[in-house]
């Protein structure tokens, strides 16, 4: 990144990483382009960011004239504790094993590029629900071109493959090559709780996405574990793996928690005085956020005339007064005091 950007070109692009709609994207942008420093040194940077503008108006446009559409949405609106995106190559058994987490429906066949728009799907776990939105697989001879936006709100990915293929190996490689000239990284580090701010240094348009290896067709596998590792050995893929089975329901038990554990989600329950709480629906934050960012969910009036709470958590903790920057636990009761 260039040196010498304002404090207000850094607090325009750090709202542009955590927006997660395309009409907010468009008005962080918009803010970028306004605060940044107008000299040579930014010349390229500005250049990405009109490009982004022009990408983003022409998407939100599209979607405004009802009768020109070209197909389905290519971006979908987050829902539930977390968005979780399925990349993998054609008949990885992808769309199976979306099919099978979240009983989606969606259309599913022995034969490639089934999946031909983004297909979300709620993942049931506990009191909560992951989306998991299976994207079509991508291919040098089918390229997807909306693909990096459609992973802009995704918290992360399930990468899935099919360790009976015996192509598994190159189709993968091609796989991130694409990614990476899209600007879009799989990492194994997953941040159980909130990301890491990004550096000075880091590509503003890059997308992170924390990545869990799937082997999807574990039934048709006799060593799982060492098929894995070879895997991984041949590929560089260094992030962690699971193996499941959509045919027999081997491993489907595992995504969800895993999922839930590496994220980080916290459930928070709320109550309002001499009320018992309403344990029915738990808001979702992240492991690191407090008191005032439940407050934001449940209302911004409420988070702006937040005083402090009151909490009941499972150490026993019963009424307690808290104030608005104490971090918050799963399970937590909250007593919201304007």
């Amino acid at each position: 990144m260039p040196a010498n950007l304002s404090p207000e070109y850094k607090e325009a692009e750090a709202a542009y990483r955590a927006a997660r709609e395309p009409r907010e994207r468009l008005e962080c942008l918009r803010e970028m382009l306004r605060t940044i420093p107008k000299h040579k040194g930014t010349d390229h940077l500005q250049a990405d960011i009109k490009g982004r503008i022009k990408e983003l108006t022409d998407e939100l446009s599209a979607a405004r004239r009802s009768g020109a559409r070209t197909g389905p949405p290519t971006v979908i609106r987050p829902e539930g504790a977390a968005q979780i995106a399925l990349l993998g190559p054609p008949n990885s058994g992808k769309s199976s094993l979306h099919h099978a987490l979240t009983r989606s429906n969606a259309a599913v066949g022995p034969y490639p590029f089934t999946t031909q728009w983004p297909q979300p799907g709620m993942l049931p776990w506990e009191d909560v629900s992951l989306q998991l939105v299976d994207l079509p697989p991508v291919t040098t001879e089918h390229p997807v071109a909306w693909l990096a936006n459609a992973l802009q709100p995704a918290d992360g990915a399930l990468l899935v493959v099919d360790l009976a293929d015996p192509a598994c190996v190159d189709a993968m490689l091609a796989l991130r090559d694409l990614l990476a000239g899209r600007r879009v990284h799989l990492i194994p580090d997953w941040p159980e709780g909130l990301p890491s701010p990004p550096g000075d240094d880091d590509d503003p348009f890059a997308i992170i996405l924390p990545t869990l290896l799937v082997a999807a067709k574990a039934d048709l596998l006799t060593d799982q574990e060492g098929e894995l590792a070879v895997f991984r050995e041949l590929t560089g893929l260094d992030c962690p793996a699971l193996a499941a089975s959509a045919l027999t329901g081997e491993g489907l038990e595992d995504v969800g928690p895993w999922l839930f554990d590496r994220l980080g989600v916290v459930r928070v329950y709320t109550k309002v005085p001499h009320r018992p709480a309403d344990l029915s629906r738990p808001y979702t934050l992240r492991r690191g956020q407090t008191v005032l960012d439940l407050a934001v969910l449940v209302h911004k009036e409420v988070a702006g005339s937040l005083r402090h709470a009151r909490l009941w958590n499972r150490d026993g903790t019963e009424g307690q007064q808290v104030g608005r920057d104490h971090q918050v636990a799963d399970g937590d009761i909250l007593e919201l005091h304007s």
